[in-house]
Parts: C-alpha cells; structure tokens; sequence
C-alpha cells in the first residue's frame, strides 16, 4: 500500500531529515546556483527548495504526488512523467537530480532514461546528480533492512550503479557514501557526458 503524498511528505520526508541527508549533502558538493534543474522522480516535490522557480522542473508518473507538489510549491514548476520520453528540449537542462529513484525503476527502463538524460544535458560541463540508497558489502543488517522494509525492488550496489552510468557513456564521481539515519546507506555520485 502507498502513502498518500500528505503522509509520505510529512512522515518520510519530514523537513529536519530532507534537509541533513539530502539536501546539506547536496549542497556541500555541488553548486545549483543559477542552472536548470531537472528533478528526475520528484515526488511530493521537497528537492524544489534545492533551486530557484525559474531554474527548477520537477517530473514524476505519480499524478498525486505532482498535484500535491502543485499546490505545496505552486511558484515551481510539477509535471507528470507520461512515458520514456522526457518532456523536455535537446541540450536545455544544466543538472538532473536523481533523488532515491533508480532502485524504483528495472535497470533496461533506466538504460532508456540514460538516453533521455544524454539528450537534454546542454554540455560536458553538466551533470547528473545521484543520491540512492546503496548495498554495501560488511553491512548485512543494514542491506537486510533496506531489502525488506523499502518498496524499491532494485536496490543495487555501489559499483553496479556506476557501471549503470558507465556503460551508457557517462564519466562517473563518487562524492559520499554515507549512513542515513540507522538503517540505511547512501551513495552519492555525479556523472557527466563522457568527452
């Protein structure tokens, strides 16, 4: 059963818990500051405040959770993810965000959102941004708990998700890996066109 987007923005994603072990994560390492944001499964639509309203797009299947984003931060921008093709203008996004998403999605799904995101990256200098829930080898309690308390199926490890990226023509960069509350571990990586 899915949380309504009400309970899952206050519940999962309380404001104090988004912003230590996300976005102060993301904000230590990477710079957001006047560049277009895609927000690749922005969900109940939390990451806009990384960005500014005319910088930002947030996309999602979840037509709930974009209406609820709607109305939350109604000066940004929330549309619903249709199919494989993103809604979006070749070489016209500076930074994709990818926030706890891929293990949500079989990895040939992600192989064609790979093509997308080459696609609509202006240049070498932008990036994917990726923060994901991560397997690591000497963590069994941990990678148990992840296993069968998350609802994504496809949870993978560090090196699966860089060669992921790898494969489809992306240069890769890990920044962190790090414990989020408890229970999980994080990764958190960039990836750019490869020259």
């Amino acid at each position: 059963m899915q949380l309504s987007p009400q309970i899952y923005h206050s519940l999962v994603r309380p404001r104090w818990f988004t912003q230590k072990y996300i976005h102060n994560q993301i904000n230590k390492h990477c710079n957001l500051k006047n560049k277009y944001v895609l927000d690749f499964g922005a969900g109940t639509g939390k990451n806009c405040e990384l960005s500014t309203p005319d910088f930002y797009l947030g996309l999602d299947p979840d037509e709930k959770r974009i209406n609820f984003a709607k109305k939350k931060y109604h000066q940004y921008q929330f549309n619903i993810l249709n199919n494989h093709t993103l809604p979006i203008q070749d070489q016209s996004i500076d930074v994709i965000l990818i926030i706890a998403v891929l293990h949500h999605i079989p990895q040939d799904m992600i192989l064609g959102y790979l093509k997308e995101f080459r696609r609509i990256l202006k240049n070498h200098d932008s990036e994917i941004i990726i923060l994901e829930p991560c397997l690591l080898n000497k963590k069994c309690l941990k990678n148990w708990f992840m296993r069968t308390f998350d609802k994504g199926d496809y949870l993978q490890n560090e090196q699966s998700y860089l060669n992921m990226f790898k494969g489809a023509g992306f240069q890769t960069t890990k920044i962190s890996q790090f414990p989020k509350f408890m229970f999980y571990n994080e990764l958190l990586f960039k990836a750019k066109l490869s020259k």
